[in-house]
């Protein structure tokens, strides 16, 4: 496709913004959890602390997301996920402008971005955060058709009936599974709303597709490919980006058709538990 090169895309959108920090001094704590970690970043001559999962305090000042996460740890997971979708849709024969996408954990609009340039049909972002919202609409305007401040996991009548009401084909999370951001009831809450027939993109840390992990995901991914409502199409582990020590942090990237509709006990299972994990059985 004729587009430009990604890499370039978001450095372009970072030079139209003008950041007005100065340095970013990180820490060499390689014991630090990925959630924990942090910088420090200059303004006017004084340094102010910024917890890299401190997303509203980040999305707040135009271009830190982008100069921190992007340029100086090396995160190359929007561009990584939404191109491997691209090579499955291509393998299918499938056109990607007949999309209808719900971007879910949209934060400021860097997968929306990818996806716009793919050239989808349309882009719902919903994000926790209203702080993302403002950012995405700020700093990328008219990528989203709509961005709604939403939590999937609790839902609003009028909130499911917007989003269901958009026909939605295609479900694309990009760095927001796991560490508590989005739990899997609102992952399958949305996967919910993505007719039979359509796509699902999204990356999650390695760590997370293992048999121990705790936070319900690993069973999940297992549980829709056995009861064959998912059939993954791809998957790719890669370096999602460095930590603030500078150590590689892997993902693993995975595209999936959504063969049928969620049955009542996987949505019993998954969805209607406050903790949003699966209900003993």
């Amino acid at each position: 496709m004729n587009r430009p090169q990604r890499p370039a895309r978001w450095r372009a959108r970072l030079a139209e913004m003008n950041p007005t920090f100065g340095r970013i001094v990180l820490p060499d704590d390689a014991q630090l959890d990925q959630d924990e970690e942090y910088a420090d970043v200059e303004f006017d001559g004084k340094l102010r602390r910024f917890r890299l999962h401190d997303y509203s305090d980040l999305y707040a000042i135009r271009g830190l997301y982008e100069t921190l996460i992007y340029d100086r740890l090396e995160c190359c997971s929007p561009s990584r996920v939404v191109g491997l979708l691209e090579e499955v849709l291509v393998d299918f024969g499938a056109d990607p402008a007949a999309l209808r996408v719900v971007d879910v954990g949209a934060g400021n609009g860097m997968a929306g971005d990818e996806l716009d340039a793919l050239g989808v049909e349309r882009i719902i972002g919903v994000d926790i955060v209203p702080a993302a919202r403002e950012a995405a609409l700020r700093d990328r305007p008219g990528v989203y058709d709509e961005y709604l401040i939403a939590d999937l996991a609790n839902l609003c009548e009028a909130d499911e009936k917007r989003l269901r009401s958009a026909r939605l084909n295609c479900l694309v999370t990009v760095g927001a599974l796991g560490f508590g951001d989005i739990p899997p009831a609102a992952f399958t809450k949305a996967l919910d709303m993505v007719g039979a027939g359509g796509w699902l993109a999204f990356n999650i840390r390695d760590g997370y597709l293992h048999d121990q992990d705790s936070s319900g995901f690993a069973k999940l991914v297992q549980s829709l490919g056995q009861r064959r409502i998912i059939q993954l199409q791809a998957l790719q582990r890669y370096r999602h980006r460095v930590s603030v020590a500078s150590e590689p942090l892997y993902y693993v990237a995975m595209v999936a058709r959504k063969l049928r509709d969620l049955p009542d006990e996987i949505m019993e299972r998954w969805v209607e538990q406050p903790s949003g994990h699966e209900k003993e059985t």
